[in-house]
């Protein structure tokens, strides 16, 4: 697998700082792959059946998030209770784009909001939330730049389980390899053990809709 921990484009022999709000994932012309962690009630049989089956609650928001690194930081390396199994859920490039395109932010903006009740509104008819937190490194400390995470409920959770999904991996022991590298004082083959996520780019309406920096 090849690995990019955070990647920077390179201009006139220079790299490019990261734009703040910037979609970055792993994926191919047709998947994008974003992650999640339950315990084992929940994993193991999601494994076995290659979609979410119960005791998956689907009227529960489920929150992905692209990046791997996030997810190491929320689930601890898979250490956290009822967050020790790290799945890799590859999910169609249409679904993942339906997602932002009916999306809300999970906070109220003034510059992009007319007023708190127009958000809050938005908020209550849209089955996606968007959130942008600081990004993290191999030790897991914040960056200076934000990850996007997308919560889904609904009408969105239910085409994630029966449409969207195409593919599940357990990627904790990769979790565990990583953790333990970088536990070794090794950063740099930490990083290269890692996904190979790059900027995802967007249409104009969904990057707008999802306050996307500008490219």
């Amino acid at each position: 697998m090849k690995s990019m921990a955070h990647p920077r484009a390179i201009r006139d022999g220079r790299p490019v700082p990261v734009p703040v709000r910037q979609v970055r994932a792993a994926f191919t012309d047709q998947t994008v792959t974003v992650y999640q962690a339950y315990p084992a009630q929940i994993a193991q049989p999601a494994l076995r059946a290659g979609r979410f089956v119960p005791p998956f609650k689907r009227e529960r928001m489920t929150w992905v998030k692209p990046s791997f690194l996030w997810m190491m930081y929320r689930c601890g390396w898979a250490t956290k209770p009822d967050q020790e199994h790290v799945l890799a859920v590859e999910l169609t490039r249409d679904g993942f784009e339906w997602a932002l395109g009916h999306a809300c932010l999970s906070h109220y903006d003034p510059p992009r909001h007319r007023d708190r009740s127009h958000w809050s509104e938005q908020l209550r008819d849209s089955p996606v939330r968007v959130q942008w937190d600081p990004e993290r490194s191999v030790r897991l400390e914040p960056l200076p730049y934000r990850s996007l995470q997308l919560g889904l409920s609904g009408p969105a959770v239910d085409r994630y389980v029966d449409e969207w999904l195409v593919r599940l991996t357990d990627v904790t022991a990769l979790a565990a390899q990583v953790r333990t590298t970088v536990g070794g004082d090794d950063p740099d083959a930490a990083a290269r053990l890692l996904p190979a996520e790059r900027p995802y780019q967007l249409p104009v309406d969904l990057a707008a809709r999802i306050n996307a920096s500008p490219a």
